[in-house]
């Protein structure tokens, strides 16, 4: 039996199918089918009933859950005492996300003035591997956007930021203060698909629900300068972003603030007594003048 058979075992139950459940670990569908079927195998009883449309445990499945939970979090207690051993304690492993403005400088500098003993060692990852690196003890700690839920880890907020559309100059809302969501429903919407930023994509989708919108999709959103020029010279669209490296300026294109959803960045964690690395953090970020 393997640590990460029961880990994704876990994933499977905690997300109800096998494709989240791999989305979630970043890793391909078929390695978790396999690493359950052995376990299953291994185990001698099967944990899942597996129909086209669900996957829900077994008796067997849900008695043993519990007890892979209590193997992981064991796991994960070892290495991060194994962690603060090799480090002396001194060495915080962050999770980082670029932008915006000069946020990670700022809470990285008052940080450092906090705890001047303390070395951070930034990590950039994309957002399954950075989640899961914490829940493997990895990461102290990791900073993810717009991630309201992940199921074995404690998230904290840290800063809200607002969300920016981006439309043709020549619209009749381009020289609104700022814009609702619903505004722009019979304008088709630049988004990039579900699988390159789940939160993110869920917050905008969900919040144009809660609207009563639903534009049409026009071109899907690749990267910011591609999608800006095509709003620019092509056909009328708009699109969501926030902000990482300054709000653009582009030609023929209006760029206006949203009064709502905003963006938050949360602090993702293990749950329980933080280690001694990770209080100086909690400590500074529990400081109101860490959100301005």
């Amino acid at each position: 039996m393997e640590l990460r058979q029961l880990e994704y075992f876990a994933a499977v139950a905690d997300e109800g199918g096998f494709s989240r459940a791999a989305e979630r670990l970043g890793i391909v569908q078929s390695a978790v089918s396999q690493q359950v079927r052995r376990l299953e195998r291994e185990l001698g009883v099967a944990l899942f009933r597996r129909t086209t449309r669900h996957v829900e445990l077994t008796g067997a499945g849900e008695r043993l859950l519990p007890e892979a939970r209590a193997v992981l979090a064991a796991a994960r207690r070892t290495r991060r005492v194994a962690a603060d051993l090799a480090a002396g304690d001194g060495v915080l492993r962050l999770g980082t996300v670029q932008g915006p403005g000069d946020r990670l400088p700022r809470l990285l500098a008052d940080l450092a003035a906090a705890a001047p003993g303390l070395r951070v060692r930034p990590r950039r990852l994309g957002l399954a591997e950075r989640l899961a690196a914490v829940r493997s003890g990895e990461l102290d700690a990791a900073l993810v956007r717009a991630a309201p839920r992940a199921p074995g880890l404690e998230l904290l907020p840290v800063w809200r930021d607002p969300l920016y559309v981006a439309l043709p100059a020549g619209h009749r809302l381009a020289g609104a203060p700022s814009l609702r969501l619903g505004d722009l429903a019979d304008l088709p919407l630049r988004l990039a698909p579900r699988g390159h930023n789940p939160p993110f994509y869920d917050l905008v989708t969900g919040a144009l629900r809660a609207a009563g919108a639903e534009p049409p999709y026009g071109p899907p959103f690749t990267t910011l300068q591609e999608t800006l020029a095509g709003i620019g010279a092509g056909a009328p669209s708009w699109t969501v972003f926030y902000e990482v490296a300054g709000v653009p300026s582009f030609p023929r294109v209006a760029v206006r603030p949203l009064a709502s959803p905003a963006l938050t960045t949360y602090l993702a964690v293990l749950p329980g007594v933080p280690g001694p690395a990770l209080r100086p953090l909690l400590a500074v970020l529990a400081d109101p003048a860490a959100s301005d």
